[in-house]
């Protein structure tokens, strides 16, 4: 999509920063939009802020009039008055603050480094908010069982192939919908990740079986999309919403909650395995998942209760019973 037309109701030099984490910086479309959001959102806040407009419109304002003028009379004071506000008025908790000081600072940096447009970068010394880690959820070697062998319906083939997938390698969303027939090799897909970072995913025999009987019956003929590898039932490329959709309605013919469970935490899932049943290192991991920083791929070691417990069963000491002796 092109910023400078889609994104009509901020200023335009914020526009043209959005252009550059597109083109430049290589930020992901789903990255791009939040910051538009978060941008908007912060534009408005100070044309209430500073009495341009009402607080009762702020939904509806449009931003494009926000000048490059009123963005140099603000102060890191100022900041901390917007940062104030998400979090009273629009209950903004630790996530979304810490993604709207990311915005800003790469914004601000954007504008005084890059651009040049500004002089200085009151943004530079705002720090996000301490977010607790949360151990994702995901399903058990049962219930993963459980969800391939639910699979069914009109592309019952193709989307046993999708969900294969998903808990074998670990794959992000964007990235199973992004695989073109170009990628494929035999027992490997190139695919590209966050940031269109490209990597290669080895294919179990499980993998290559789903997708060799998928590429069996994937349409031919009138197909749009010719070098996507998942199609939908119009012969385009499937979409994000589609393979929600699809992996919900399994859940719930495999008996599984699925306001729980969604792509991602199929993803978690196939880490998850890896980790605990297949003895697999945290750097191997962490170059399945295609994670820039080990950190974030260290979560997985902390996962499993089950080895927790084991562990401390496995302790020598275990057995060792204090024995009460009657004093002769």
């Amino acid at each position: 999509m092109n910023a400078h037309t889609e994104y009509h109701d901020i200023p335009p030099y914020a526009r043209r920063f959005l252009v550059y984490m597109t083109t430049i910086s290589g930020k992901s479309e789903k990255t791009v939009h939040e910051y538009y959001y978060d941008l908007r959102t912060f534009f408005r806040f100070f044309m209430c802020f500073y009495n341009k407009a009402s607080f009762d419109d702020f939904d509806t304002l449009d931003t494009a009039q926000f000048s490059l003028n009123d963005l140099k009379k603000l102060t890191t004071d100022d900041l901390y008055e917007f940062l104030m506000y998400i979090r009273n008025s629009r209950d903004n908790y630790q996530n979304a603050t810490a993604r709207k000081i990311s915005c800003l600072k790469s914004f601000y940096n954007y504008m005084t480094v890059k651009s040049h447009q500004l002089d200085d970068n009151i943004a530079k010394d705002l720090e996000s908010p301490k977010i607790p880690k949360k151990l994702p959820r995901y399903l058990t070697l049962d219930e993963s069982i459980r969800l391939l062998q639910a699979v069914d319906g009109e592309f019952a083939i193709r989307d046993y192939a999708i969900i294969t997938l998903f808990l074998n390698c670990g794959m992000r969303l964007s990235e199973l919908v992004g695989i073109n027939m170009h990628d494929m090799q035999e027992r490997s897909i190139f695919i590209r990740g966050k940031g269109n970072k490209e990597r290669k995913v080895y294919l179990n025999d499980a993998c290559v079986s789903a997708i060799n009987d998928y590429l069996a019956v994937r349409p031919r003929d009138g197909v749009i999309d010719r070098d996507a590898l998942f199609l939908s039932k119009r012969k385009v490329r499937i979409s994000n919403n589609m393979v929600y959709r699809m992996v919900k309605n399994n859940m719930v013919r495999a008996g599984l909650d699925p306001e729980k469970y969604s792509p991602h935490k199929l993803r978690h899932t196939a880490a998850t395995l890896m980790y605990v049943h297949g003895d697999v290192d945290v750097r191997a991991l962490q170059e399945i998942l295609g994670h820039e920083q080990l950190s974030t791929t260290q979560i997985y070691t902390h996962v499993d209760e089950r080895q927790l417990h084991e562990a401390v069963e496995r302790n020598p000491l275990a057995k060792a019973m204090k024995t009460n002796k009657k004093s002769t």
